[in-house]
């Protein structure tokens, strides 16, 4: 359950990871590799080797198998909300459990863990001996972007 309150919030973003597949485009891939598969399985076949074509279909799953995997991972949702006395972070996984966290602005750190030419590598929030990363999917310049905005937020909600 989130906080319920009429103010706005200070910050609230929702963190999905970057997908560029889409269901159609997966049907596609598999549609494309079936009908590559087609013509040397049937040669295969009639030549007496019908095990390469176990072998090529064996190929299809996996391929099929793997870009299911990666849509379902693409699930993943992270919900920041920032209020001046509340931080919650409602994490939800891919088969759809949500965790939700709750912070006092006030005792969370923000930490940044940077490389050594400066790119934002990692952002965790740290409060009572947890430490809990944040954003973990998203490329450096995302969390950049976030680090800037969420760090500004995060002060003034302490002030």
């Amino acid at each position: 359950m989130s906080t319920k309150t009429q103010a706005k919030p200070l910050f609230a973003a929702t963190l999905t990871p970057h997908r560029s597949l889409t269901p159609v485009g997966k049907r596609v891939v598999i549609g494309l590799a079936v009908a590559l598969v087609l013509a040397p399985s049937a040669i295969f076949y009639l030549l007496g080797a019908w095990p390469a074509v176990a072998f090529m279909a064996a190929d299809v799953l996996a391929l099929f198998a793997a870009l299911t995997l990666s849509m379902r991972a693409g699930r993943v949702q992270e919900v920041l909300t920032l209020w001046p006395a509340a931080l919650e972070l409602r994490k939800i996984d891919a088969r759809g459990v949500e965790d939700l966290l709750k912070f006092t602005p006030a005792a969370v750190r923000f930490v940044i863990d940077r490389d050594f030419n400066e790119r934002v590598t990692a952002l965790w929030l740290k409060s009572d001996g947890k430490k809990v990363p944040l954003g973990s999917f998203l490329s450096p310049d995302e969390k950049l972007s976030l680090s800037k905005a969420f760090g500004t937020a995060l002060r003034k909600a302490r002030h």
